[in-house]
């Protein structure tokens, strides 16, 4: 047991001496590492000492230089000054020399004026001393004191003077009147020139396309109820005759006749046709109609280039496509109108948007003159009023029909523009008798003069051009010639607008070369 004891104690022993070695040896080991550090960084200190030294120098040379460069291009810019200031200082000193000199040449110009002031007021006083007694010599003479005198010259004056003038402001007059048919001529004849629309006169009645005969028994119904009911709801009047696959739509009132005919389309499209059915598609038909309306007002507004009108406004606008006045479609008068009204103020030099904005409503009150009492004008007076339109519209609308004065050029210019379009020839109804009656009538009076060898009557009777033989017309009988037509025309036939006689005279040589 003694024997184990002492084995331990003898391996611990052991264990700790060579751990006090081993603990020497590294203290040692680290005292060298410590002393190799300490000795690199006194190293790296003296080399970063002595890096910052030179940096130090380096700094100083390059500021030295710096200073040298600025005080060398400081005294170059004092030198270039001074330099300057001499020149300004010498160009002073030779401008107050030159003013010097002017000012000496003044005052003697001055010296000068003055003396010959003072000989010109001695003429002046000799002068109005030789006058006083000239006007004492002529009043002895005359019998007449001076204001005497000047009272009859005035008189006499006066009277020549009221002779000249009134002469002179009846040429003024005579000429200005002549000038100003000739340049409405020129105006009017400009703006139909450039408004070149079409005109188709409005019937009473539209024509439902069918796909069969067949289909004229379905629409008729059983004892004829489908047709009564169509009838009722639309108030058109159906006409099936022997008219192969159609049905004639009769109303007076073109909407009502669009929306029978819309309906009636819808129907034969679909099928099927009993009461109920008609009278779904005559509701969907009043809707479909209802927006046409809109979108109708909206295009015209848009063709003519108007803005800002009221909703309703719009709205009635667009009534006015299923309006007619003898005929004629009161929206495309009214989009007419307006285009001319635009055109002749824009030649006169007026505002031209107020122009068309008053020629497009002028006949406003025939979208409700059907409903509500009164004329046309009057209604569109209060519908105007009644959406705040400008003044300058109300009253061309109230004029337009010469029932008011109107109180600005631009209700003139849309009353003349509503004549325009209206005289137009085709743009109101007229019997296709009377219109051909009348184009015989213009040839056979065109034909009826001595030396005419052909005569045509052309668009739409608005021209007629005649061809003469040269031999028998010459050119100045051409002039006569064309001046006596036009007489006997104005003198024999009733016409809307104007007729335009062209009298052409053509002479032609030919040879053969052999």
């Amino acid at each position: 047991m003694e024997t184990a004891i002492i084995a331990i104690v003898a391996a611990v022993a052991a264990g700790a001496i060579a751990w006090f070695v081993s603990a020497a040896y590294q203290q040692n080991q680290f005292r060298k590492t410590v002393g190799t550090a300490e000795e690199k960084s006194r190293e790296i200190i003296d080399e970063a000492l002595k890096t910052a030294e030179n940096k130090k120098r380096e700094a100083l040379l390059e500021a030295k230089e710096e200073n040298l460069k600025a005080k060398n291009e400081l005294d170059k810019e004092i030198k270039e000054r001074r330099n300057e200031l001499s020149r300004m200082e010498k160009r002073t000193v030779n401008k107050e020399e030159t003013l010097d000199r002017k000012t000496e040449a003044l005052e003697r110009r001055e010296a000068s004026l003055n003396q010959k002031e003072d000989s010109l007021n001695k003429k002046h006083a000799k002068v109005d001393e030789l006058t006083a007694q000239a006007t004492q010599e002529l009043e002895r003479i005359s019998g007449m004191t001076s204001e005497q005198a000047k009272e009859f010259l005035f008189k006499s004056v006066e009277d020549e003077v009221k002779l000249d003038t009134a002469k002179m402001i009846k040429e003024l007059d005579a000429k200005a009147r002549e000038e100003a048919a000739k340049k409405a001529r020129e105006y009017v004849v400009t703006a139909i020139q450039r408004c070149a629309a079409d005109h188709v006169a409005e019937t009473t009645i539209s024509v439902v396309q069918l796909p069969n005969d067949e289909m004229k028994g379905r629409i008729i119904g059983r004892e004829g109820r489908n047709i009564r009911t169509l009838e009722t709801l639309t108030g058109v009047e159906l006409i099936i005759d022997d008219t192969p696959e159609a049905v004639i739509l009769s109303a007076f009132d073109p909407m009502r006749r669009e929306v029978a005919r819309i309906a009636l389309e819808k129907l034969v499209l679909d099928g099927r046709i009993h009461p109920a059915r008609i009278e779904e598609m005559v509701e969907k038909a009043q809707k479909e109609v209802e927006v046409m309306i809109r979108e109708e007002g909206e295009a015209a507004l848009l063709e003519v280039g108007v803005h800002g009108i009221h909703p309703e406004l719009i709205k009635l606008l667009g009534r006015m496509k299923f309006r007619t006045s003898y005929g004629q479609n009161a929206l495309k008068h009214s989009i007419e109108v307006a285009h001319l009204s635009g055109l002749l103020a824009s030649e006169m030099g007026l505002d031209v948007r107020l122009a068309k904005r008053a020629g497009l409503l002028h006949d406003i009150g025939k979208a409700v003159d059907h409903e509500m009492e009164g004329s046309h004008i009057q209604l569109g007076v209060e519908l105007c009023k009644k959406y705040r339109e400008n003044a300058t519209v109300i009253n061309a609308v109230e004029s337009h029909h010469g029932d008011v004065e109107p109180t600005s050029l631009i209700s003139c210019i849309v009353q003349a523009a509503d004549t325009i379009s209206a005289a137009r020839p085709g743009a109101r109804r007229e019997t296709l008798e009377a219109y051909t009656n009348r184009l015989k009538q213009l040839e056979t009076i065109t034909s009826s003069f001595k030396g005419v060898e052909k005569s045509y009557a052309i668009q739409a009777g608005r021209e007629v051009r005649v061809m003469v033989i040269p031999e028998q017309v010459s050119d100045a009988d051409m002039v006569l010639m064309a001046r006596n037509i036009s007489k006997q025309i104005e003198a024999e036939l009733e016409y809307p607008g104007q007729i335009k006689v062209n009298v052409i005279r053509e002479s032609r040589v030919s040879d053969v070369a052999k």
